[in-house]
């Protein structure tokens, strides 16, 4: 039951990191990498539990008192009155569970990744140069349906393996990162390598990367900088057409040079 839920005594400690979870939330949703579904979770320091917004809402409005922390095993630690998490919380649970190098997690209802589950002999291959990260593949799991059990979270976070990205069939996907600015950073490019697929394919044999080129792009050689670059760029935007509250002060992030 939710009815003797408190703030931890590390509350403010916790504020940037669910700022950070309220603005990429509603990023995602103005660059319709999300919509009305689809979620963002950052795992709790020090904890094996993970921090997410509540089931209803919305992507375009979330704020950072609306976060909800939720063990591993779905019990919920902390939380406004009448939270709920969503119901495939445990996607990023057991991924969190299985792989300790991640710390921000996303399941995308993306069309467009969608659309490369449901066709055959036309995988989604690397074209864009930001498209090393996923170079160790792209696994598709077969499980259409919500995932909503323990099992079934075991059976996606296999899928996913040691990989920065799985496609679920005619569903979505899931991108996993280090941190929440870089999972906003790989967001967007899974969903640009995505939409070049389908824009080459419509005139033409798709050309991907090749491992020589793969080589030459140095994979996280630049990591660090670029992330913050971009943070800094979709952040920035965010704020000044109001989809991300200018007060929201646990967004900045310190420059990498």
């Amino acid at each position: 039951m939710n009815t003797a839920i408190k703030p931890s005594n590390r509350a403010a400690s916790l504020e940037p990191l669910k700022e950070q979870l309220a603005a990429v939330t509603r990023i995602l949703n103005r660059e319709a990498i999300l919509s009305y579904s689809g979620h963002v979770a950052a795992r709790v320091p020090g904890q094996d539990a993970l921090m997410i917004h509540g089931i209803n809402d919305s992507r375009a409005k979330v704020t950072p008192e609306q976060m909800g922390i939720v063990d591993f095993d779905g019990n919920i630690l902390e939380g406004p009155k009448g939270y709920k998490p969503p119901l495939e919380t445990v996607i990023h649970a057991e991924i969190m569970r299985a792989r300790p190098d991640v710390n921000a997690t996303v399941h995308i209802h993306s069309d467009v990744c969608a659309t490369f589950t449901i066709v055959d002999d036309v995988e989604l291959a690397l074209l864009k140069g930001h498209s090393v990260r996923w170079r160790s593949g792209i696994p598709t799991h077969p499980d259409p349906s919500h995932i909503k059990s323990r099992e079934q979270g075991e059976a996606l976070a296999k899928t996913l393996g040691k990989h920065n990205g799985a496609l679920i069939r005619a569903h979505g996907g899931v991108i996993v990162a280090e941190s929440v600015p870089s999972l906003l950073i790989d967001a967007v490019h899974f969903d640009e390598n995505a939409k070049a697929c389908l824009q080459a394919l419509s005139i033409g044999k798709l050309k991907p990367l090749t491992e020589k080129e793969l080589d030459a792009l140095g994979g996280n050689n630049n990591r660090a900088q670029h992330v913050y670059k971009l943070w800094s760029y979709y952040v920035g935007k965010a704020q000044e057409s109001g989809v991300v509250p200018a007060e929201w002060t646990g967004l900045a992030q310190e420059a990498v040079y």
